[in-house]
């Protein structure tokens, strides 16, 4: 696998790669899968395609804070990212991985492998819910139980966020990993979500959100090391990137209710 590390300048440019990394392998453009990692260097709050803002974030603490708050391409609920947040996005093929067809085995599939890659420095990390990495003070778990559906433990602290979006012959699945991360700010800046995991127990962001303890220069080598990206991506779709950003990402219409 191909890796991109790249953080572009602004927000916008950012959503807008993770999208043009997938429409670039779907129209037959790429040399293959890729692992792309990057990091706000600002805060910035990220809704899902169908989130209503007024649901899912306090739109008046974002202006007051100046966070923008921005819409991505995938599902999901809102997330709060910046600086002490490392995103990662993986392009994987279904013509490779037809199994992946189904989200519930994409889900597994990847959060099962990063889980794996970072037991050695967290043995408590696995996934709950339906997209969710957590760690579990109440027992330590073996790789070969990091998967969705362990339903053990009533401690679960959750690290990790991730969403997807399927086309016909790729799939886009990226996410969110905590290590440095104040906890604090998604208190402000999001309400209970609309909806919640049961394993969550109507528990505060504060309650239920904590940083990974790993280093970021061991979480990043963890990542890299899960997918085997040994290969670097040296080309990435600019002009594509910038024509999202103009049709889409950089307008206010996108990024409001629809």
């Amino acid at each position: 696998m191909r890796l991109l590390d790249l953080t572009l300048p602004t927000p916008e440019e950012n959503l807008a790669l993770d999208e043009a990394l997938l429409d670039r392998a779907e129209a037959g453009e790429s040399a293959g899968e890729v692992l792309r990692l990057w990091e706000p260097d600002a805060p910035m709050v990220v809704v899902g395609r169908s989130s209503k803002l007024a649901e899912e974030v306090n739109l008046d603490e974002c202006r007051r804070r100046g966070i923008p708050v921005l819409r991505r391409t995938s599902g999901g609920t809102s997330i709060v990212a910046g600086p002490g947040c490392l995103m990662y996005a993986v392009v994987l093929s279904l013509i490779d991985r037809p199994e992946l067809r189904a989200i519930d085995e994409a889900h597994r599939f990847v959060l099962g492998r990063i889980a794996e890659a970072l037991s050695p420095f967290v043995p408590g990390i696995r996934c709950r819910g339906t997209s969710d990495l957590v760690l579990d003070d109440s027992e330590q778990c073996s790789p070969e139980r990091a998967c969705c559906g362990d339903t053990s433990g009533r401690t679960a602290l959750k690290v990790s966020g991730n969403s997807v979006r399927v086309k016909r012959n790729w799939l886009l699945y990226h996410g969110t990993l905590l290590y440095d991360f104040p906890i604090e700010l998604i208190e402000a800046c999001l309400p209970m979500p609309p909806r919640e995991p049961d394993y969550r127990g109507g528990r505060s962001h504060r309650q239920f959100v904590v940083n990974l303890p790993i280093s970021r220069t061991d979480l990043r080598r963890a990542i890299v090391a899960a997918w085997q990206a040994d290969e670097p991506c040296e080309a990435w779709p600019r002009e594509l990137t910038a024509n999202l950003v103009a049709e889409r990402y950089g307008l206010a219409s996108w990024h409001a209710d629809r």
